[in-house]
């Protein structure tokens, strides 16, 4: 598991400074080393693809004001951005992480599920393979 944000609080600048901080010097191909690019696209399909652009699996599809997987990855920050995309809006009402405090009282503005730390690797993975194929 690649650490993410498990913390809360003020534990939580500080742990996402060392983490970026690591994932800055660390080779490329060792990100997302943890994760199954396999697994990650079905997960990226079935939670993902019904707002984004995931892949090959829907070039036609997502909302228009958000932005595609394969337009993220381009992203000099996208490994954080993916590693703490459920804190992110509009991710907190309907995505869960275990462990992990909920950070919005707001009603879901889509359907709610559940990920892991585990989950998130594969994902990574998966987004990560989306870099390789440019």
């Amino acid at each position: 598991m690649r650490g993410i944000a498990l913390v809360s609080g003020a534990m939580r600048g500080a742990w996402l400074g060392t983490l970026l901080a690591l994932a800055a010097s660390a080779p490329l191909t060792a990100m997302g080393q943890d994760g199954d690019a396999r697994r990650g696209r079905k997960l990226a399909t079935t939670h993902c693809a019904r707002c984004h652009v995931v892949g090959d699996f829907n070039p036609y599809g997502g909302v228009g004001s958000t932005p595609s997987f394969q337009r993220l990855v381009r992203f000099p920050d996208y490994l954080e951005r993916f590693q703490t995309f459920f804190e992110r809006p509009p991710h907190p009402p309907f995505v869960r992480v275990p462990d992990v405090e909920r950070r919005s009282n707001l009603p879901a503005n889509a359907t709610e599920f559940e990920i892991t730390p585990d989950n998130i690797d594969d994902i990574i993975a998966f987004v990560e393979s989306l870099k390789e194929e440019d």
